[in-house]
């Protein structure tokens, strides 16, 4: 059991509490004088006198029933009484399935985010600068703690343990080829052609001596040196002239057959079976090579810093393009409607999946708090909550009660 504290705000309450519980007693008290002066006179103190009986007993029938409650009226252990310490427990698993059932329901949540237009309320919220700094930055440094908190054994028995295998079993040909021929139709391996073609230039032009002894371990026994040596400068002369204009002439025929050898080669990876296979074979030998792990573990680990590095910059590129792009988020989510109710409807479906599926386990924290409290405690907590109200019964018990004696004292007489 937990003691309950009480904060500034209860000791308000409290204060209003007993304000009200004095003037429902003063009621009371007001109507027994009343009573009292007035018995066994006629007339219009009958009338009186009758009101005054009956304000007495409306109040000390609500007395009792608010009083009830919260404790035993004037500690007589009466039953069905000290309702809330007595049966907080089922109290509280009561609330639980009323609130589940009616308050925490995937209808209710998704009407309920659908009507706040929270999409418009963020995208206001994020066109402050200031708003998106402050964002910026909270996620800068949770990221930031998060990849601190990664260590390389971890990563590596994440990469080699777990990524690589399941890669080596996952079919990726069909994957590659679709790649491959998107990067064909896009154009986007021509700068790697044009870097190809550069450095087999320079190297042509730089290794003549090697091309030449390449060439003549080749060249048949019978055929005399000189002879070898013409051969050899023109076709070393001609593959430099050659490979110069692939690198100059982006329409050259050589990189227009090298576009069609790698949409043939996309097309056979995704339908040719001995293509695929060839493929996954290699993929398997690749990357289950020793070397591969170790490679990868240097590459997050240079990532890794470098993210540090750009997340530590506070007018850092990352970070004021980060907020660059959170105000635009914003001023789009304020103007563009049908972004607007994109983003409204996903967040609806997600508020509701999650009360859905984990609405009960939520509602739980009602029934499991209930039951942590100590029954005086939670009682003396609950009344100074709503037991300031629940004295207005007792104050309209009399006012009533004393109406009621008025009009009953009267059909007596007349009857």
């Amino acid at each position: 059991m937990t003691t309950l504290l009480l904060g500034p705000a209860d000791e308000a309450r409290r204060r209003g509490l007993r304000r009200m519980r004095a003037i429902a007693l003063s009621l009371l008290l007001l109507a027994a004088v009343v009573f009292l002066l007035t018995l066994h006179r006629d007339g219009a103190w009958g009338f009186v006198n009758a009101a005054a009986e009956a304000a007495m007993v409306g109040a000390l029938a609500d007395w009792f029933a608010v009083t009830a409650l919260f404790r035993h009226p004037l500690g007589v252990p009466v039953p069905h009484t000290a309702i809330i310490p007595t049966r907080k427990d089922a109290l509280g698993q009561s609330l639980q399935e009323f609130v589940s059932e009616h308050f925490l329901t995937a209808d209710v949540a998704r009407d309920r985010v659908a009507s706040a237009d929270v999409a418009r309320r963020a995208g206001r919220w994020l066109e402050d600068e200031g708003h998106s700094t402050r964002v910026v930055a909270e996620v800068a440094t949770a990221t930031a703690t998060a990849l601190r908190a990664l260590h390389q054994d971890e990563v590596r028995s994440l990469v080699v343990g777990s990524m690589l295998p399941r890669l080596v079993e996952e079919p990726l040909s069909a994957v590659a080829g679709r790649l491959l021929g998107e990067v064909v139709r896009d154009g986007a391996h021509h700068g790697l052609v044009d870097l190809a073609a550069v450095e087999a230039h320079a190297w042509l032009s730089a290794n003549q001596r090697t091309v030449a002894r390449v060439m003549a371990a080749r060249a048949p026994w019978w055929s005399p040196q000189w002879l070898d040596d013409k051969v050899i400068d023109r076709v070393h002369h001609e593959a430099v002239a050659w490979v110069a204009d692939v690198r100059d002439n982006p329409r050259h025929p050589a990189r227009g057959a090298l576009d069609d050898l790698l949409t043939q080669l996309g097309r056979d990876l995704q339908e040719d079976p001995a293509t695929m296979e060839r493929f996954e074979a290699l993929k398997a030998s690749v990357l289950t090579h020793p070397q591969v792990g170790d490679t990868v573990i240097s590459l997050w680990e240079s990532l890794r810093t470098a993210l540090l590095a750009a997340l530590a910059e506070e007018d850092g590129p990352l970070r004021r393009r980060a907020v660059e792009a959170l105000c635009a988020l914003g001023v789009r989510l304020q103007r563009d409607d049908e972004l607007r109710a994109k983003v409204d409807a996903r967040i609806s479906e997600a508020v509701g999946w999650v009360v859905e599926t984990y609405g009960a386990e939520i509602a739980t924290v009602i029934s499991t708090t209930v039951n942590r409290w100590d029954g005086k405690e939670a009682s003396e907590r609950i009344e100074l909550h709503v037991g300031r109200d629940l004295q207005f019964i007792r104050i309209n018990g009399t006012v009533v009660g004393g109406l009621v004696g008025l009009v009953i004292h009267a059909v007596t007489l007349l009857v």
